[in-house]
């Protein structure tokens, strides 16, 4: 069977979480009943497989997930279609590719991104509503850097995780964590960027969360290193709501949507 790599779009908000669920909508069920409508096999109740298992609310630009069909699709035509099937959902595929039988969207990614956007202003979000973390108060670029620079490297995420995640063990490798500042008309927009191999679960919107009460003065930034340190999760910061998490992109020893992939 032809396996083809898919490069996912979608809003979150109307959806329970990447991973198909019995009774509540999906970005996974979306994209396999858009499938269904094309492939006999997933008519049949064939699965794809994605890169991460995105929460409730979280979105992505830069989804990966793979499905083994029965027809040699066109890529081209195989997203077209499947864009065709998914409306009104806000879901798009992006990109489709033919891959090796070998490749696995979760287990050959070699990296994730991940965006997390925090709104600060006064006013309501409007046009970025559900798109963006919003707290009222001003943050302090310096002093959110200063804190993030304790997180790079390998290191213990124990404070970072949630209860229930299930990854075998807590010591991940972060490879980047960058917060740009951008003006804005009536306010301020910071972007934290993080990457890494992969993440524990909850563990960027803990980062972020840990971070804004750094950058608004109620923590100095050597304290992340002591939670850090100490393993556990009460010492952590709140975590942020989703909303303003996105899944940026996935990286592979060979591009699947490159000409060379």
């Amino acid at each position: 069977m032809p396996r083809f790599a898919l490069k996912i779009e979608y809003d979150g908000a109307p959806f329970a979480g990447w991973q198909a669920q019995a009774d509540r909508p999906s970005v996974q069920g979306a994209v396999e009943a858009a499938l269904a409508r094309l492939d006999p096999g997933f008519a049949a109740g064939a699965r794809i497989a994605a890169a991460g298992r995105t929460d409730a609310g979280v979105h992505a630009t830069g989804q990966v997930a793979h499905a083994d069909l029965v027809r040699d699709w066109d890529p081209f035509r195989l997203r077209e279609a499947l864009n065709w099937h998914l409306k009104p959902a806000p879901v798009a595929v992006l990109a489709a590719a033919r891959v090796a039988g070998d490749f696995h969207a979760r287990f050959s990614a070699t990296e994730r991104r991940y965006l997390f956007r925090l709104l600060v202003r006064r006013a309501p979000a409007t046009h970025d509503r559900g798109l963006v973390w919003q707290v009222l108060n001003p943050l302090d670029l310096a002093a959110m850097r200063a804190g993030a620079a304790h997180l790079v490297g390998r290191h213990d995420f124990t404070t970072f995780r949630s209860s229930i995640c299930q990854a075998q063990s807590p010591v991940k490798t972060l490879d980047q964590v960058d917060i740009e500042e951008i003006a804005l008309p009536h306010g301020r927009e910071y972007r934290f960027t993080l990457r890494a191999r992969s993440f524990l679960h909850n563990q960027v919107r803990s980062i972020v969360g840990t971070l804004e009460r750094v950058g608004a003065g109620a923590w100095p930034p050597e304290r992340v290193a002591k939670v850090l340190a100490a393993r556990d999760r009460a010492a952590c910061g709140p975590v942020c709501p989703p909303q303003g998490l996105y899944l940026t992109g996935v990286g592979y020893p060979q591009d699947p949507f490159s000409p060379e992939g």
